[in-house]
């Protein structure tokens, strides 16, 4: 059993960051926090051994969840952290995108916290 128990919420909007860290820590996760792409990978490189999951914004400034994303699959280390890619970007090929990318999962906002905590779940479940 692994002893990883982190997700990395990584947004821009210091808002949307606060509550979804709230809503997670109703299930016990630790949350660990970055607002753009370049610190997501820096947290991942730094932290790997504690991180489950990554939720990933997809329209960053520094660098965008896709090119991180397409960075964190390229790298077969990190092969065992899920990434749900968080977004407004509710498109048909924006998803597509993402899943040719790797991710894992697609949260549209808005969303409800209790969607997205079984969500989170079922992902990890999986």
């Amino acid at each position: 059993m692994s002893d990883k128990n982190s997700i990395l919420i990584c947004d821009d909007e210091p808002d949307i960051v606060s509550l979804v860290q709230k809503f997670l820590q109703l299930d016990n996760y630790n949350t660990l926090t970055c607002s753009n792409g370049k610190e997501a990978l820096k947290i991942l490189e730094e932290k790997y051994d504690e991180i489950l999951l990554i939720l990933l914004d997809v329209m960053m400034p520094a660098l965008s969840g896709f090119e991180v994303l397409r960075t964190i699959r390229s790298k077969d280390s990190y092969n065992d952290v899920k990434v749900i890619l968080f977004t407004v970007k509710s498109f048909k090929e924006d998803i597509e995108k993402g899943t040719e990318l790797g991710a894992d999962g697609y949260v549209t906002k808005p969303f409800s916290g209790n969607e997205l905590r079984s969500y989170v779940k079922e992902i990890l479940n999986n």
